[in-house]
């Protein structure tokens, strides 16, 4: 993770799974930085006994409330980090929230459909559109030439379950809404990079494993993957990506996944 020399990062879903990893490391890593800002839906719940441990730590650590599915609630996080930075604009947004249903074709729903989509793909649609402007700054005021996550960039936290071509795990779990939301939020990043790009914003989704979280193990079948080591493996990633990878499906280990 050397080469990745950040002045600022956001996390969305940060309090569990995946988005408290990537935070730990961000913090635990001897070049962290400057601002690590942390988002989830409730600041004052339960499960945010980790984050407050890591905020008391690290100074550098900033807890933000903000609710995906809520554009009210994303503006004022947008607000609030952008009078944070007093102007130095963010160099990468890591939109990590997400739900899974545990549906099949047969029992998926309308509700769990449009729930799963507000989440997975609105969101990250949303989040990247309010923060834009920051992304913007960061790019325009850094010396660095080309597309890099030191410079600006949006990582979006996808899965190999939405490969139209892998359907990967289809004989293990079919949930449904979830796989075609993350179609989509592939579909979405396409659309960052070739929208962005101009920008000097980097756009790439990422698919972190079937990782031992909350969410990955809700199925019958234990998880093969730690977070740590997913997490790891996906900031070593960050390190490597350029103008090369815009708009480009990766896995935790740098390979190309297909469409």
């Amino acid at each position: 993770m050397a080469a990745l020399n950040l002045c600022s990062v956001l996390v969305t879903g940060a309090n569990q799974g995946i988005g408290l990893e990537l935070v730990k490391q961000l913090l635990g890593n001897s070049n962290s930085p400057e601002c690590v800002f942390a988002t989830c839906q409730d600041p004052a719940g339960e499960r945010m006994q980790e984050l407050r441990k890591l905020e008391a730590k690290h100074p550098n650590l900033v807890i933000i409330a903000l609710d995906v599915t809520d554009p009210a609630s994303i503006k004022a996080a947008a607000a609030r980090v952008e009078t944070h930075l007093k102007g130095s604009g963010l160099n990468l947004l890591i939109n990590n929230a997400g739900i899974v249903k545990l549906n099949t074709l047969e029992s998926e729903t309308p509700e769990d459909m449009a729930l799963v989509y507000a989440t997975n793909v609105t969101g990250p649609l949303l989040v990247s559109q309010a923060f834009l402007p920051l992304l913007k700054q960061a790019a325009q005021g850094s010396p660095q030439t080309g597309l890099s996550c030191s410079k600006a960039a949006i990582i979006n936290i996808s899965s190999e379950g939405g490969s139209i071509q892998n359907v990967c795990g289809w004989r293990t779990v079919q949930i449904i809404s979830y796989r075609c939301s993350k179609a989509a939020l592939n579909m979405l990043t396409k659309c960052q990079a070739l929208g962005y790009g101009g920008d000097g914003i980097l756009s790439v989704a990422v698919h972190p494993g079937w990782v031992q979280t909350d969410m990955g193990n809700s199925s019958s079948v234990q998880a093969p993957l730690a977070v740590e080591a997913s997490v790891r493996g996906m900031l070593h990633v960050l390190s490597t990506l350029c103008e090369k990878q815009n708009g480009a499906f990766v896995n935790w280990e740098g390979e190309v996944l297909p469409w």
